[in-house]
């Protein structure tokens, strides 16, 4: 199983994040919910970017590219095997950063990985 940091996670239920969260978990996948809404998705309680977290396979992005960039540090100290840039979430800048830290960028939807058996 990947341990999956969540970035955007919302108790939205009609938000995207929401639904992977809850996919993530009913796959098995133990979940981090990093965002700026108060609440729980899926039984884990969202956390603001704060503690890094060391044993993360997969970041799984859910904000614009335009708030991603005071995530960065955050991301790269946190080295992850690899970030999944969901639909609207793509950053030519935040994927040349990993890249060059040896962190592979994904251009997918985590939830279609999901279904297809690919995360």
């Amino acid at each position: 199983m990947k341990k999956t940091l969540i970035i955007g996670a919302t108790p939205n239920p009609s938000r995207y994040a929401y639904l992977a969260a809850n996919m993530l978990k009913s796959k098995g996948h133990e979940i981090v919910n990093i965002g700026i809404k108060k609440g729980s998705v899926a039984g884990v309680e969202i956390e603001e970017p704060g503690d890094i977290h060391t044993d993360i396979h997969t970041i799984t992005l859910y904000i614009g590219p335009h708030l991603q960039d005071r995530y960065y540090d955050y991301i790269l100290q946190t080295q992850p095997k690899r970030v999944v840039f969901n639909p609207g979430t793509e950053n030519e800048e935040l994927d040349g950063l990993l890249r060059a830290n040896a962190i592979e960028p994904v251009q997918a939807c985590t939830l279609v990985l999901l279904s297809t058996g690919q995360y």
